[in-house]
């Protein structure tokens, strides 16, 4: 018998959509529909999403233009925008939202560099942590003689090796979303 890799790669593999999802959230000076996907207000007495009660489209590389489906909700959409971290003060006219991306500064651009950084470290760990939980697993198994020396072997190394795969793609993320925020 040999041990199972299948749901350790797919903890590692939605370690790493999560990542991914988060730095969507990171602004750039690039208009992104990502950086209101956790917006959420009040309607009918329920935290909706912002993105589910409005169509939000890129209308240029500066401009996200946020309409509402129900223009009675508008207000609430605002003061929601407001509230949240995305650090762009909403315009409205009473029919759309406009939220304009202005330039980074290069001070700016370097805290968001050091946020990526950070982010994709707390990512590295939760990798990590998913290979100590299946390593403790494949310990488990050899320890209630479930798998033998060699498959405990063999076993760990898999798992190291999904380990560096995932680690990997982590770092060319990060690498790649530091350089987008870099450029000018």
């Amino acid at each position: 018998m040999r041990f199972d890799t299948s749901a350790t790669e797919s903890k590692m593999k939605k370690t790493v959509e999560n990542y991914e999802g988060n730095l969507a959230t990171i602004r750039a000076s690039q208009a992104n529909a990502a950086v209101v996907s956790g917006v959420t207000f009040e309607y009918y007495g329920a935290a909706t999403r912002l993105v589910d009660m409005a169509s939000v489209t890129v209308t240029d590389p500066k401009t996200l233009t946020i309409t509402p489906y129900d223009r009675s909700t508008l207000k609430a959409m605002v003061k929601a925008i407001q509230a949240s971290d995305v650090g762009i003060t909403p315009m409205d006219d009473g029919s759309v939202i406009r939220l304009v991306f202005p330039p980074l500064t290069e001070e700016h651009r370097k805290e968001l560099a050091k946020q990526i950084s950070r982010s994709g470290e707390d990512a590295r760990v939760a990798i990590r942590n998913i290979r100590r939980d299946a390593n403790e697993e494949i310990k488990k198994q050899k320890k209630d003689s479930v798998l033998t020396e060699d498959e405990q072997k063999i076993g760990e190394k898999a798992v190291q090796d999904l380990t560096d795969r995932y680690i990997k793609l982590i770092d060319d993320i990060t690498e790649k979303k530091e350089k987008e925020i870099m450029k000018i």
